[in-house]
């Protein structure tokens, strides 16, 4: 009797001990970019520290690979196939909002545009509800995007007729405000493209000079006093998912999202721009800047594309007015 009540106690020690381990969760995380690009080499990593350490080691995260293309990670989320992923709004003519921290000339670093832009997300942006159906953790921009073209650029007739990869959003209306043939592809397809004759340059930023190889295939890059445009992305969470957790756990991970997620991947952002425009200076690429005067003229090209979203965003109740300046005050004053 006294062997079995030992057996007895150990399994219920046993099983007791089993428990913490039972209930951790992990947050699988579908990336769609290459194991060295800024998000899977620095943002989710760090994010992911984070969110192990708000939920003292409840929840922990992984990054998987090649789930779906990028243009399919918003279903991946939905549909709880994957727990979190990241997308560019570009891909998809359903977000017309997030254009917002796209308008050319902003004019500041991607950090500053991050914060900016999840500010007023949040203020403004909110009620056009493009994320329905998944609960966004984080926006961010990426730096200002440049012209990277495989012949040197005099001016910006040049650009007429031209095959360049145009990302979506406002960099697709820049690329058909100056008369470019689109090529539309998703960023892991563009070297391909390039190097194969079927895209004549892209409109990018600077960091995909050394992430994605371009500096092997576009010798030549030019520079938008400015910015040429910026590039919206969301970080999704499912919400089956969030709602699974214990409220304290939930708190833990929206606490260690939000501006500080925009924050931290808008500083990757900026650091990957450095380590594009070095790896461009190093491989020979030919640098240059629009003068002012071909600014000042792009900017006029431009002129009618604000003015149409606002109108567009005013439909869903948006004051888009009011949004873009609130986010331009924040963002240059960073």
């Amino acid at each position: 009797m006294f062997k079995r009540l030992n057996l007895l106690g150990l399994t219920a020690t046993m099983l007791f001990a089993a428990t913490p381990a039972s209930s951790q969760e992990v947050l699988n995380i579908s990336s769609w970019a290459p194991p060295t690009h800024l998000m899977n080499a620095g943002v989710w990593p760090t994010w992911g520290k984070w969110v192990e350490e708000a939920t003292e080691g409840r929840v922990t995260t992984k990054i998987e690979y090649g789930l779906a293309s990028p243009l399919k990670q918003f279903e991946l989320v939905r549909d709880g196939v994957a727990d979190a992923a990241w997308i560019f709004h570009g891909y998809n003519t359903r977000y017309v909002a997030t254009q917002a921290v796209e308008m050319p000339n902003l004019g500041t670093s991607a950090e500053a545009a991050s914060v900016a832009y999840w500010r007023v997300h949040q203020k403004y942006l909110a009620k056009a509800d493009e994320h329905k159906g998944v609960t966004l953790i984080g926006l961010t921009s990426h730096g200002p995007a440049v012209i990277q073209t495989k012949s040197p650029l005099n001016s910006l007739d040049d650009l007429s007729g031209q095959k360049i990869r145009v990302p979506g959003g406002v960099g697709s209306l820049v690329g058909k405000a100056l008369g470019v043939t689109a090529v539309k592809l998703p960023a892991p397809k563009v070297y391909e493209a390039l190097s194969t004759g079927v895209a004549d340059g892209i409109f990018m930023p600077m960091e995909t000079q050394k992430s994605f190889r371009l500096k092997e295939v576009v010798p030549h890059v030019t520079i938008m006093p400015g910015g040429l445009y910026y590039g919206s992305f969301a970080f999704l969470m499912n919400s089956d998912f969030l709602a699974g957790l214990s409220e304290k756990d939930r708190n833990a991970i929206m606490d260690v999202s939000g501006e500080k997620l925009a924050k931290l991947a808008g500083e990757h952002w900026d650091a990957a721009d450095v380590a594009g425009l070095a790896a461009a200076k190093e491989a020979g690429t030919t640098i240059s800047t629009a003068s002012a005067e071909t600014h000042k003229r792009y900017l006029e090209i431009m002129a009618s594309v604000e003015q149409d979203w606002i109108t567009n965003v005013g439909k869903a109740g948006v004051d888009g007015k009011a949004a873009l300046e609130e986010l331009r005050s924040i963002a240059r004053s960073y």
